[in-house]
């Protein structure tokens, strides 16, 4: 039994590497039907979440076989590997976590759950930060791959690659001196061109984990602040109740705290410039999120939403369904306070 698993694990491996389209089409058909699915009937929502779930780990599963193929290893430490493997794993089930056990369990168990993966991933990421030193650290840890451009950037690579590589990858023949791919050097299907093989520089790609930069003790106070900001929400939400405002002020506190920490961006890789980017951007959730949704935003976003469906043609295809799934989304903790 166990034979016959890894055999048919290592032929699923073998048949990414070599059908990476075909491999994307199938990973977007998943998500696509979570999104067909919610809504339909009873119980979608967790079912939707659960399928969407599923689909980012099948995208994180089929990138790191992809990866190794690219690579053939980490460019971080193995253990630092699988600690970003668990806390990304954690961020893409914690939303189907929180549905599944708030039906089956009711609203206590749902608070122990969010509880616990907020503690998790903190102490996840807090490892990661001071142990690992890795940095200012995006949401998830593992981002996808850019399929298409590592495949550009392969076939790029190999044209410009030094001799050293040719006569190592390649042989020569004796008489024709016509330089052809040796057979243990040849790659997967999808990286295979008609030109001369050349030796690819893994620590170029992007999508790849890359050594982080060095954090001051400033900037690694700031990200310590966006780490802990999630548990010390949930302690205010305990001290003074979801109806106050102090949760939702202590919170937005720290998140600008955080941002306004942050030194030299320019100094910063783009990944590391991007994320900031997201976290600055998600300080327009505080729209969204209560009180302030249920006492300012709520009556205005649901009116523009209606007069964008009853006044803008083809709108409403997307403006309504909008309107009825907001409430959920809304009353979701992963959703707009994870």
């Amino acid at each position: 039994m166990a034979g016959a698993l890894r055999a048919l694990c290592s032929r699923y491996r073998c048949y990414v590497s070599d059908n990476p389209a075909v491999t994307a089409q199938l990973e977007g058909s998943v998500r696509t039907l979570s999104y067909i699915i919610a809504g339909r009937f009873a119980d979608s929502h967790e079912l939707s979440e659960l399928v969407y779930s599923a689909s980012n780990l099948l995208v994180l599963l089929n990138d790191g076989i992809l990866r190794k193929g690219l690579c053939g290893a980490h460019l971080v430490p193995l253990s630092q590997h699988r600690l970003m493997t668990w806390l990304t794993v954690l961020e893409h089930m914690e939303v189907f976590l929180e549905m599944g056990t708030a039906k089956l369990c009711g609203e206590s168990g749902r608070w122990i759950v969010i509880i616990l993966i907020q503690l998790a991933k903190a102490v996840l990421r807090i490892l990661l930060l001071f142990w690992y030193e890795a940095g200012i650290q995006t949401s998830p840890p593992i981002i996808p791959l850019d399929r298409e451009a590592q495949l550009s950037r392969r076939v790029e690579t190999s044209k410009e690659a030094g001799s050293a590589a040719v006569e190592s990858n390649t042989f020569t023949g004796l008489r024709s001196h016509r330089v052809v791919r040796a057979l243990q050097h040849t790659p997967a299907l999808h990286f295979r061109h008609w030109g001369v093989p050349q030796k690819s520089l893994c620590t170029s790609q992007e999508g790849m984990p890359q050594p982080p930069i060095s954090l001051s003790s400033q900037e690694s106070v700031a990200e310590s602040l966006y780490i802990v900001r999630p548990l010390v929400h949930l302690l205010s939400l305990g001290i003074w109740g979801q109806t106050s405002w102090k949760p939702w002020v202590t919170s937005c506190v720290l998140d600008v705290t955080s941002l306004g920490l942050m030194n030299d961006v320019k100094a910063m890789r783009r990944q590391e410039r991007a994320e900031l980017r997201r976290r600055s951007f998600l300080l327009l959730y505080y729209l969204l999120r209560s009180p302030f949704y249920n006492q300012y935003s709520e009556s205005r976003i649901l009116l523009l939403l209606r007069l964008l469906s009853d006044y803008v043609p083809g709108l409403g295809l997307v403006a309504r369904p909008l309107m009825g799934y907001l409430p959920v989304w809304q009353k979701v903790y992963f959703y707009n306070w994870g």
